[in-house]
């Protein structure tokens, strides 16, 4: 005949502390496990200055700026919500579009990317600090002229890119013009119209 089954005693959490706790060991063990020192647990002065604000300057379009930011703040979170120039757009904001590129000491960088304490004393070009006396940028110029641009919204990172990429060199030929433009994406697929656009602003910067 079967013998019938019994039933497994299942061992509670509480029932383990219980037990643990009768012998000597589980004196001395237990209150480590049950409660913790407070003052292991408390935030002592000078040992996390990264969690705290830090006061920075920026050289702006030849500009001095001195503000505080956050360790999260980003410099496209810095330039568009803390100093108002929005020519640089938020469009992924995770460095796939270059639609917030912005100069950094003349290379361009995605600016969704950058935190803002690493730009500390760097100097930093946007679209609005291209233009100069009131005369537009040869690329900014060329790109009215060739409608290098539909929405507009890729427009200022395509030329911010174009900027560092004609200052090194003035003479390029298509490939050169698509090689250092593929880190941008255009949404609305005007392309060519960019590349006439970025050859035609190498034309003028190479005239004396």
């Amino acid at each position: 005949m079967e013998k019938p089954k019994t039933k497994r005693k299942t061992v509670t959490r509480r029932d383990f502390l219980k037990g643990f706790g009768g012998g000597a060991l589980g004196a001395a063990v237990v209150p480590s496990i049950l409660a913790q020192d407070k003052t292991a647990l408390q935030t002592k002065e000078g040992k996390i200055p990264l969690l705290a604000s830090k006061k920075i300057t920026l050289i702006i379009n030849g500009k001095k700026f001195s503000l505080m930011v956050e360790p999260r703040d980003t410099l496209l979170h810095v330039l568009r919500e803390k100093l108002n120039l929005t020519g640089t757009k938020k469009t992924c904001d995770r460095g796939e579009c270059g639609g917030c590129t912005v100069l950094l000491d003349g290379n361009p960088v995605y600016s969704c990317m950058y935190l803002a304490i690493r730009a500390d004393g760097k100097s930093i070009t946007t679209i609005e600090g291209l233009a100069t006396n009131g005369k537009l940028h040869p690329l900014q110029q060329a790109f009215i002229e060739k409608d290098g641009y539909q929405c507009g919204f890729c427009t200022p990172g395509i030329i911010m890119t174009s900027a560092a990429f004609l200052n090194k060199n003035n003479n390029p030929n298509l490939e050169e013009i698509k090689q250092a433009l593929s880190g941008n994406l255009c949404r609305c697929g005007n392309y060519f119209k960019i590349y006439e656009a970025v050859s035609t602003a190498a034309k003028s910067m190479r005239r004396p």
